[in-house]
């Protein structure tokens, strides 16, 4: 981003084109703009390097699971007709499913986990609504079974 700035393409700021801007502010711009940048990599460091196992993304996929136990789950999740269904409301909606810590504990463990990552990140109201219209806290449904 910052040789774009100093090109003068600014098309993540587009209002930039429409003023006039002195060299000088454009460099002042593009240094905050790096400092900004290393800030966020250091900060959320342990989020950009986490691993995120492929069947929390795409649990219906065949995956090779090296753990029998969540290997077995995923098979028997795999041809859950009703959870299949529910996955195409989004995987974050999927796994905040009430059966999946009652059905598949293992999955549910590591799953739990990434969401408390990503969606209390984002909003720690966030609050979900299951078929039945009961509407939950985030909070209440990630906590440990």
């Amino acid at each position: 981003m910052k040789q774009n700035i100093s090109r003068r393409e600014f098309s993540q700021f587009p209002h930039w084109s429409q003023i006039e801007c002195l060299d000088e502010d454009i460099q002042t711009y593009a240094r905050h703009l790096n400092t900004l940048h290393d800030d966020f990599k250091n900060r959320f460091e342990d989020i950009l390097t986490m691993e995120i196992p492929p069947w929390i993304i795409t649990p219906f996929d065949e995956t090779e699971e090296a753990n029998v136990v969540l290997q077995e789950e995923l098979l028997e999740l795999s041809t859950n007709e009703e959870l299949k269904v529910k996955f195409k409301k989004g995987y974050h909606i999927f796994w905040l499913q009430a059966e999946i810590p009652e059905k598949y504990p293992g999955l549910w463990e590591i799953a739990r986990k990434f969401l408390i990552a990503f969606l209390i990140g984002k909003n720690s109201k966030y609050r979900y609504q299951n078929d039945t219209g009961t509407s939950k806290n985030i909070l209440e449904i990630l906590k440990p079974v």
